[in-house]
């Protein structure tokens, strides 16, 4: 699994505040798939009208609600609010689902709801692996993760509504957003040590005690529970199987066998039997009562991930890193490989005669499995016998005796988005080439949020050298795809970094020469519905976290403590949002980000309600939108000398170093000295030199102050550097990136050129 940094609690630390950082993920067109692989299947009971309903999370960091007939499978609904992985997905009674992911939350929500999140409980200190609950009590849940901790949750509390006064589990509000205030807080929570012993944490701001205690020792991948809710076991890296009594927290054996990690559990409805996989491709039957291990079953060739039983747990369904789904006869061992899949087996579900598998890729396969009467497939032939040693279905497979599938394909598809696995951000920086897990080769423009084009499957190296622009951007921005998507990351201050003229982003109705900030940009146009929101319920003023109401003066007041800031002069029609960064309302893009307060939170962009404020979006973000605002920019300017090429007889127009902004063009330079020379004519040779250090403050269409260009001055210049004549609409970023390549001040040559 893979791991992201958390920005950590740094209430007490002396150490400056890390600036919280805002993402936004780019969407498909087709938002109703998932667009990576899926970690987790969930069957609900059927309705009154007689549909039947598959949740399924997914590593895009979503979980969907299909509504599955026959032959047809719809999304009617997404939940959005995780920030990374979802790595594990129940339904509690009839009406809860519950969802733990790699963000280290656990979320519940209402099955049948509008999507929204209920509440989020933060106990877990690290990725939360694995969830389980009980079939005939649901109040009982038990969550576990890498963090070695298995924590027992009385879902009854965890759901009553909140009191102000004793605020033990904060409740999500429509934005997702919770206050970290009681971060160490929960309802009813029972922590399961290796040892017997727990200890008491009692919680200051709310006055409550709950049970807390640390679980394993190492990672926890894998969690069963009885229909009653009377028996937990759990499994990890330890490599052995533990048992629980989830009603007092207390453990009750330890079984030994596996030799390596258990990544896969289940317990019959009883509590007496145990099936677990293992990485070691074992699978194992566990007689609890008696506290050994009946038989163990080589089955696979690789880790088993996946486990899924017929109710009367005779016989099992396994899957896994080999991709392949096998059926086995509990009793007999006999065992049939009934089809393989063209990804790892995350995770299975059985539904009647059918069977839900759930891979590495983003599309969910329906199979034919018999699950009613399991034995009327291995009467079909092509069984074997499992071997009770790991390396007797190894010697197997190498001796060559191909086993050949019962179904050669699934009986139905619910179709994914291809993931993107690879991708280059461009030297414009405003846009990015992709690649995705079926070959296909996209450009993305970032400061949109879409795709623009689609060249097929092409070679991705090759189209990257097509697309190459020698031109040099501040990288204002970095990209990740560990969500099956864009996820572009904005940091604050390097993020203003990056500024082009309107002209080259085809803006019309501003200045030649005013400077559009692309981050500045960006955030407006992410950041436009929540502003058109936000002043229809206050105005044009901003809002405090007690609903009163601030002056933007006000608000720059409370923000010092952060950073220092300053005012962008350019930075007229300030609301406006320029094409080149105008978001689809089509398919808008999520943004995912944390504030003063609380742990991340991720939401469309469309379903900002305007009441967000500082407490919940990082502060630069605000004062940048709302007031114009922009944290100090280092290197926004390239210092460089000037001088005439060598072995010319012309005037040195200026012996000192020159700054300019990085952005300025080389046609710009050409009319500075243009200007310097009409102004050394009409000073009839008196000097007429600027000082040393003279800074380019002038536009190519104003001239100099108080003097007019002499029309009869035809002079052609030409800018060199390196011995290159550098075209006139070359920044001197991109001069000095690729021309000059040197860490020492840019030099650049004038030449003179009579026309004729």
């Amino acid at each position: 699994m893979h791991r992201v940094a958390s920005s950590g609690n740094t209430a007490n630390s002396t150490r400056p505040r890390k600036e919280k950082r805002l993402t936004y993920l780019l969407s498909y067109a087709d938002d109703e798939k998932h667009c990576a692989g899926i970690n987790c299947l969930a069957i609900s009971k059927p309705t009154l009208d007689g549909r039947g309903h598959l949740f399924t999370g997914s590593r895009d960091g979503t979980l969907k609600r299909w509504e599955v007939n026959e032959n047809s499978a719809i999304c009617s609904a997404t939940f959005e609010s995780h920030v990374d992985w979802v790595n594990d997905a129940v339904i509690a009674g009839d009406n809860v689902l519950v969802s733990c992911s790699s963000d280290t939350t656990i979320k519940t929500w209402n099955c049948w709801s509008e999507e929204t999140c209920t509440r989020t409980l933060r106990q877990h200190s690290d990725y939360v692996t694995s969830l389980a609950t009980a079939e005939k009590n649901s109040n009982v849940l038990a969550s576990a993760g890498l963090g070695g901790e298995v924590f027992i949750w009385d879902l009854e509390t965890v759901l009553a509504p909140v009191s102000k006064s004793s605020d033990i589990m904060e409740e999500d509000s429509s934005n997702g957003f919770i206050s970290s205030a009681n971060a160490t807080s929960v309802g009813s929570l029972r922590a399961i040590n290796s040892s017997t012993s727990i200890s008491t944490h009692t919680n200051q701001s709310s006055g409550s005690a709950p049970t807390v205690a640390k679980g394993h020792k190492e990672s926890v991948y894998a969690l069963a529970m009885n229909d009653t809710g009377t028996l937990l076991v759990s499994g990890g890296t330890e490599k052995v199987v533990r048992v629980w009594d989830p009603r007092s927290g207390s453990k009750t054996t330890k079984l030994k066998g596996h030799t390596d990690n258990i990544r896969a559990l289940l317990l019959d409805s009883t509590g007496r039997f145990c099936l677990s996989g293992s990485s070691d491709s074992m699978i194992r039957l566990w007689d609890l009562g008696q506290q050994r291990c009946l038989h163990s079953y080589a089955v696979h060739t690789d880790s088993v991930w996946a486990l899924s039983s017929t109710p009367s747990f005779t016989h099992v369904y396994s899957g896994g890193r080999d991709m392949s789904l096998y059926l086995t006869d509990l009793t007999t061992r006999e065992s049939l490989l009934l089809c393989t899949e063209e990804h790892p087996i995350l995770k299975m579900v059985l539904q009647d005669d059918n069977i839900w598998i759930a891979t590495t890729d983003s599309s969910i396969h329906r199979w034919p499995a018999d699950g009613r009467n399991p034995q009327k497939a291995l009467q079909r032939g092509g069984s074997f016998l499992a071997g009770n040693l790991s390396f007797s279905r190894a010697r197997v497979s190498l001796e060559g005796s191909t086993l050949v599938p019962v179904y050669k394909g699934p009986e139905f598809t619910i179709p994914g988005t291809p993931g993107i696995v690879e991708h280059e951000i461009l030297n414009n920086r405003t846009h990015v080439l992709t690649k995705d897990s079926s070959g296909s080769v996209k450009l993305w423009e970032i400061t949109r949020g879409i795709m623009v084009e689609d060249y097929g499957k092409v070679p991705f190296d090759q189209k990257k050298e097509e697309l190459f622009e020698m031109v040099s951007v501040p990288a204002w921005f970095t990209v990740d795809t560990r969500l099956g998507s864009l996820s572009v990351h904005l940091d604050t201050p390097q993020c203003f970094s990056a500024e082009m003229y309107p002209v080259d982003l085809s803006i019309s109705g501003k200045a030649e020469d005013d400077k559009v900030n692309l981050a500045r940009e960006t955030l407006k146009g992410l950041l436009a519905h929540w502003l058109t929101k936000r002043r229809k319920r206050f105005g044009s003023r901003t809002s405090s976290s007690n609903g009163d109401v601030l002056s933007g003066r006000d608000f720059a007041a409370r923000s010092l403590d952060h950073s220092r800031i300053e005012v962008d002069g350019n930075a007229d029609n300030d609301s406006t949002v320029y094409p080149p960064f105008e978001f689809s309302p089509v398919s808008p893009p999520s943004i995912i980000t944390e504030g003063s307060q609380g742990g991340p939170w991720r939401k469309k962009i469309t379903d900002l309600d305007g009441t967000e404020d500082e407490k919940d979006i990082p502060w630069w973000c605000i004062e940048c939108v709302l007031n114009n605002r922009l944290p100090p920019r280092e290197n926004a300017k390239l210092s460089f000398y000037l001088h005439p090429c060598e072995g010319l007889t012309v005037q040195m127009l200026t012996q000192g170093k020159l700054n300019a902004p990085r952005i300025l063009r080389i046609h710009k330079v050409v009319t500075y000295v243009i200007e310097k020379m009409a102004q050394d004519r009409q000073s009839d040779g008196l000097g007429g030199e600027d000082a040393p250090g003279l800074p380019l403050r002038q536009s190519a269409s104003d001239g100099p102050r108080g003097l007019k260009a002499n029309p009869k001055f035809k002079s052609l210049i030409e800018i060199w550097c390196n011995n290159q004549v550098l075209p006139p609409d070359m920044s001197l970023a991109t001069v000095r990136a690729y021309i000059w390549k040197k860490p020492e001040d840019l030099i650049l040559n004038y030449r003179v050129i009579e026309s004729k």
